[in-house]
Parts: structure tokens; sequence; C-alpha cells
């Protein structure tokens, strides 16, 4: 039986529970994810169904693609949520889960986007797209 996982953004304004097993995490190295996130994004994800949310007042949304959006915080700026507009999944920015988190990263994807101020040398899987 895998225990309740909770987590939130930086001012408390959004808090989640997840109930289920978190897949591996993804480190994304999309423009897109370095724009929000002011780096790479990592990001686990599970059915959004298995996510509920305890305290949503400053969550918003934006349409960063024609298929996706992302919820952040409106008050404190933390990039929390990444969900495809297909997908019944959602994917959760692994550093607002609070700890132990209990997964870890598999794999790069969209490296052949990535900035030029930083290697990726841990030895994991890269894919130039997703």
């Amino acid at each position: 039986m895998t225990a309740k996982k909770s987590g939130g953004c930086l001012c408390q304004g959004v808090r989640f529970e997840i109930d289920g097993a978190l897949n591996p995490i993804l480190a994304c190295h999309c423009s897109q994810c370095a724009k929000t996130s002011g780096n790479f994004a990592t990001m686990t994800s599970i059915a959004a169904a298995n996510v509920t949310m305890l305290s949503d007042e400053t969550l918003r949304w934006f349409q960063s693609s024609e298929i996706a959006s992302r919820g952040f915080c409106s008050r404190c700026g933390s990039n929390l949520f990444w969900k495809q507009t297909s997908s019944p999944d959602i994917y959760i920015t692994a550093g607002t889960i609070d700890k132990p988190v209990g997964v870890r990263i598999i794999e790069h994807i969209y490296v052949g986007s990535k900035s030029d101020y930083y290697d990726i040398t841990d030895g994991l899987p890269q894919k130039d797209e997703w």
C-alpha cells in the first residue's frame, strides 16, 4: 500500500495530497520549462484523479501551448503543475512534493533545447525531444 504524499507552494496558498504511486521523475530541459522555473524542471506524474487539492486559492493556470497548461501560485510564483489537454495524467514539479518524494530522476528530455550554461553529467539517458 502506497502512503499518501502531500505538497504545495512556497507560501502554502496551494496545498495538495497525492494518493498512489508516483512515476519516476523526468528532467525537462525545454525552453518553456526553463522560462517557468529558471532552469530545467523535474517532474513526476500520476493520474490527475489521484491528486486532491487541499487549498487552491492562489492556483492559476496558464495555457503555455496548444496542448498543455501550467499551474502556478499567483502569490509566490511557484511552478507546480503541467497538464496536457488530452491526458488523464498531471505532472507535478518534484520540488513541491514534501520529502521523502520516493522516486528519482530516470532521464533527461528535450536536451536539444537546453541552455549552454550547464552540462548534464549524471550518466542518465538523454533525449533531444520527449
